[in-house]
């Protein structure tokens, strides 16, 4: 399991240090620029990313204090491996199939103020997604199972989850970079 939490970990410093690189330099207005009305601008991507690894924070919190109660769905293993390997697929960053977010997880839920600082508020969010992995090690080893953020009747492994946060972020970051071509 040391080498699986290397990997995220290691996942998502690569993806905040290329969120960096390559959107660091711009203004405020081409963060937000959006290049038609029915495509995200770069910092909507950015938003979306935290609006939805945050909706986690509250599981992993329950994982870690002992409270967490799977979902009676979690039981079925076949069926959570399945689920999870579905929406890693979908979120996969060659995938070119468009998908639409569901309302909790749009960039307008985004709840910070300071807009001009986007990218340091990333970062800083990023830091506390790898403490929680860190965090999280003894349910990972125990193959902890947990329902998606957006629906107790969907259940994946935790480390699936994992996965899919992490392929998630690759997906938006090339979304964003397209906005810069």
């Amino acid at each position: 399991m040391t080498n699986k939490i290397d990997q995220w970990k290691g996942s998502l410093a690569t993806t905040t240090q290329d969120f960096k690189d390559a959107f660091q330099r711009l203004n405020k207005d081409e963060l937000y620029r959006k290049p038609n009305p029915d495509t995200w601008s770069i910092a909507e991507n950015i938003q979306h990313l935290i609006v939805i690894n945050k909706s986690y924070f509250p599981i992993f919190e329950q994982i870690v204090e002992g409270s967490y109660q799977k979902p009676f769905i979690g039981n079925i293993g076949f069926l959570n491996r399945a689920l999870g390997n579905m929406i890693l697929k979908s979120v996969a960053p060659d995938n070119a199939k468009k998908i639409k977010t569901i309302p909790v997880w749009k960039p307008e839920k985004y709840e910070e103020h300071r807009q001009e600082e986007l990218l340091e508020v990333f970062e800083k969010h990023q830091k506390t997604l790898t403490d929680w992995i860190d965090r999280l090690k003894p349910a990972l080893e125990k193959g902890q199972v947990i329902h998606s953020p957006a629906n107790r009747l969907i259940a994946y492994p935790l480390d699936m989850a994992l996965d899919i946060i992490t392929t998630h972020e690759r997906r938006h970051l090339k979304q964003a970079k397209r906005i810069l071509e």
